[in-house]
Formats: C-alpha cells, sequence, structure tokens
C-alpha cells in the first residue's frame, strides 16, 4: 500500500514549503518527516478482504528555528485540514478523509538548540486486497 507515499508526495506539492518531508525519522540536522504512529487499526473487514482502516500519522520537523517550523507545520496543517483527494499510484487504496488530531506543538528542545515539534493526523481509507 503506497498510502504514507502518497501524503508525503501531497506535502512536499505544497507552495513554499521551506523544507522537503521525507518518510521515516529525524535525521541529526534540520529534517521534516512523515511516520506511521501506533494504534492505527481496521474499522471494517469485508468478505472479499477489502478493510476500511483508521491509520496514524505524525509529521516532526527538527530546526534551530521556531519560526521555520512554526511555518512548515501550520502551512501542511492548513493544507491537510482541505485535503479532499489522494490518490494511490497501485489502486492499493481509496483515500475518505484527513483528521487533524493534534495542532503543532512542541515536544522537545536540546541543550544544543535544536527543536522538534510535531503534527499528528488520522487518515481514514479503504484498503483493498493485493494479489
Amino acid at each position: 500500500m503506497d498510502f504514507i507515499e502518497r501524503l508525503a508526495e501531497k506535502v512536499n506539492e505544497i507552495p513554499g514549503l521551506p523544507i522537503q518531508c521525507r518518510i521515516g525519522y529525524l535525521g541529526t540536522d534540520e529534517s521534516f518527516a512523515v511516520y506511521p504512529l501506533p494504534g492505527s487499526k481496521v474499522i471494517t473487514e469485508y468478505m472479499d478482504g477489502t478493510t476500511d482502516q483508521q491509520l496514524n500519522f505524525e509529521f516532526a520537523m527538527k530546526s534551530k528555528s521556531q519560526k521555520k517550523i512554526h511555518d512548515t507545520l501550520w502551512l501542511v496543517q492548513n493544507k491537510l485540514e482541505r485535503l479532499d483527494e489522494l490518490e494511490s499510484k497501485d489502486s492499493s487504496f481509496e483515500f475518505e478523509e484527513l483528521i487533524i488530531t493534534n495542532k503543532p506543538f512542541i515536544n522537545q528542545i536540546d541543550d544544543q538548540g535544536w527543536f522538534v515539534f510535531l503534527l499528528d493526523i488520522q487518515a481514514k481509507i479503504t484498503v483493498f486486497k493485493g494479489e
């Protein structure tokens, strides 16, 4: 299933995005990433193996500039709140909706001046049984 790839791709299409989003965890330097969170689940399973799923994801950004993080995550949050279409390239899922579960918030600061802010979302999709 290519949902996280399409999600990251959609975010990276946002005009004026100060930093590109990657899939995985934050790097050692300034970085912006999306990754799955615990708690995702199958809501309904159909006889043909198709499932309605609720998936939890988190966007994280690390920078020494709180303003850059703030600008980036709010730009992403505003775009995702209005997202009404996301297409699979391999026909593995059908997008239903995306919900912002936590607006951008600070998660940590270290003694070297790195800030980490997070943005949490929940996606509802239908996943089609693969071959």
